[in-house]
């Protein structure tokens, strides 16, 4: 069972930054690619950002691109969140996921096996 928790949520004004990380653990997992989500009140849960853990490439939901940047550590199991700029838009709860199995890009909910509980990050206008 893989677990995943992510941390580094809080509330930012608007313009401001935060890093948010997602540690994986549990029995060995393969995995071809971690990403976030988040989701706000009353909306359905979103693709923001996921890397290929292999080679590292990043993709990015067009709302975030140029502001955000998703990075991972292999050695230590770990991928961040590093989100600039932040507008009040921003506000959700953010969720990390690891998918094992796709062979494209997954950027829909349903393409990935394991979820966190979510970091709840709040920009204030």
């Amino acid at each position: 069972q893989v677990r995943l928790v992510e941390s580094g949520g809080g509330l930012v004004q608007t313009g401001g930054s935060l890093r948010l990380s997602c540690a994986a653990s549990g029995r060995a997992f393969s995995r071809l690619y971690m990403g976030w989500f988040r989701q706000a009140p009353g909306k359905e849960r979103e693709f923001v950002a996921t890397i290929s853990w292999s080679a590292g490439s990043p993709y990015y939901a067009d709302s975030v691109k140029g502001r955000f940047t998703i990075s991972r550590d292999n050695a230590k199991n770990m991928v961040y969140l590093q989100m600039n700029s932040l507008k009040p838009e921003d506000t959700a709860v953010y969720y990390c996921a690891l998918d094992r199995f796709s062979r494209q890009v997954p950027t829909n909910t349903w393409e990935y096996d394991d979820w966190g509980q979510g970091t709840q990050v709040t920009v204030s206008s």
